[in-house]
């Protein structure tokens, strides 16, 4: 037996644990997780390697000890949309995956539109930091993307031995320098635009825009369906490795159309980017249902194959949603820097691992999964490399209270700072608007509507979030496509 110091108290403790795989340590009264949980990841694989079978010869399975990752993210579904939320459509899966693991109250996108939060996903810092201060567009920004000096969780995960893939939206770069595949990831099957017609994947402009690899191919097939075909072929493939699967799906992002509808945009033709359907709204629920089918069959395939309880899930949207979805009781939309832009529903489960059945009001970001996945890999974050997210695992596993910082989002003329429970919002004119630019401070522990504003009452306070903001714009620099 090994005696170990942990990391979140200092306290000597044993390995293996008293009682139980992972937690409380009950023998010296210590939370034995985290630290242990990564020295259990290279002892199994010395055992592994030490084997009979592999000394001779026969495949020993060292991988199978590393947990598997998916990260799955929605497209502007919003806070109020999905049923363990309280929301108007029934997702059956999702709120079966939340009772399985962690509910998050209290998570942001990083972002209040699509490239932006997805930038900050794959390096774990804000988008303003890589080059992707805002949309990258199939009209205007052609010839943008996130360019390959900026490392990715994916490629940390491919160093440490994953098998890499992502099936769905990339929106960081059209041209073939852009490519997934440039940036960690083996396997790339999807479209590198926002949002492509779910028949014929023709992008807003008129141009095709399916690809394997770097390669453009022609496949049949509804988008969430096709992402739900890869994505269960790629598990069954990897079932004896580690893998690390990312799912960026288009739904319920316009155009609204359902799994029985016809596709509206042709190469080179006029429609409507929306979508023809009238009924606009039941397109969106059959959009959600059929994303929420996906999650229910991908968590079927993993307990089929016996790897539920060996891989972590991760579930969120990029931003709020339109107008057309729902955001519950929060101000706004996406687009914007208020409650309703970027504070998302997502859920961690991770059975025998993560307690199940569990909600938390944790503030938390996107930017965090980077670190949070690597921990959960045992990958190796470089040193000297700064990232701006946290490592959740210890909340995860042991509730460890997250360290108190600040939070920051900017989008066109809007900004936002959050400390605590403590919001400050500041919203310039609109260009040719007579309105003037308007701010307010908002204590989000009792007024999660944003609708009472505090600046008279708390002048100070005001005063130094709007210091603060100012620090970190001047930190991160103006907004400009391309790497800084």
């Amino acid at each position: 037996m090994t005696r170990l110091l942990c990391e979140f108290c200092s306290l000597q403790v044993t390995f293996p644990p008293t009682r139980g795989r992972w937690g409380f340590n009950h023998q010296t009264g210590c939370c034995w997780s985290f630290a242990s949980y990564r020295i259990a990841i290279m002892a199994a694989t010395l055992i592994a390697v030490l084997s009979p079978q592999a000394i001779s010869g026969q495949p020993a399975n060292a991988e199978a000890v590393l947990p598997n990752v998916i990260l799955i993210m929605a497209d502007d579904m919003g806070y109020g949309d999905i049923s363990c939320y309280g929301g108007w459509i029934k997702t059956p899966h999702l709120d079966a995956l939340a009772a399985s693991g962690i509910r998050f109250t209290d998570f942001h996108s990083s972002g209040a539109v699509c490239s932006p939060t997805r930038a900050g996903l794959m390096t774990g810092r804000y988008q303003q930091r890589v080059g992707i201060p805002a949309v990258v567009t199939a009209k205007g920004h052609r010839d943008k993307g996130l360019t390959t000096d900026h490392l990715t969780f994916a490629e940390i995960a491919k160093q440490a031995g994953y098998q890499t893939a992502i099936f769905g939206k990339w929106h960081l770069g059209y041209q073939t320098k852009y490519n997934p595949v440039h940036h960690g990831f083996d396997r790339f099957r999807g479209y590198v635009s926002g949002n492509v017609d779910y028949f014929s994947h023709i992008d807003q402009t008129g141009i095709y825009d399916w690809w394997d690899a770097t390669r453009q191919i022609e496949e049949d097939g509804y988008v969430t369906h096709l992402i739900r075909k890869h994505a269960l072929a790629f598990i069954e493939q990897n079932k004896l490795r580690p893998f690390c699967l990312y799912l960026p799906h288009e739904a319920p992002h316009y155009p609204y159309q359902g799994p029985n509808d016809k596709p509206d945009r042709t190469v080179g033709g006029k429609f409507d980017n929306h979508g023809s359907r009238s009924d606009k709204k039941n397109a969106y629920r059959e959009m959600v249902d059929e994303l929420d089918k996906t999650i229910g069959e991908i968590v079927a395939k993993l307990k089929a194959l016996k790897l539920e309880n060996k891989t972590f899930v991760f579930f969120l949207s990029d931003n709020g949603a339109t107008r057309l979805g729902s955001n519950g009781n929060l101000h706004g939309f996406k687009g914007s820097v208020w409650e309703g832009g970027h504070r998302v529903p997502a859920i961690a489960s991770w059975p025998a691992t993560i307690p199940a059945g569990r909600t938390t009001d944790a503030t938390a970001i996107s930017l965090d999964l980077f670190p949070t996945i690597i921990a959960a890999i045992g990958g190796k974050i470089p040193d000297g490399h700064h990232l701006d997210g946290i490592n959740l695992l210890p909340h995860l596993l042991v509730r460890k209270p997250l360290q108190n910082r600040t939070l920051f989002w900017r989008h066109g003329n809007q900004r936002a700072v959050r400390q605590g429970h403590w919001k400050f919002v500041s919203v310039g004119p609109k260009r040719k608007s007579k309105k003037p630019a308007t701010s307010a401070l908002f204590n989000l522990a009792d007024d999660i509507a944003e609708g009472n504003d505090l600046s008279e009452e708390q002048p100070k306070l005001r005063k130094q979030l709007e210091s603060k903001l100012s620090e970190w714009e001047t930190e991160v620099g103006p907004d400009k496509f391309g790497s800084q």
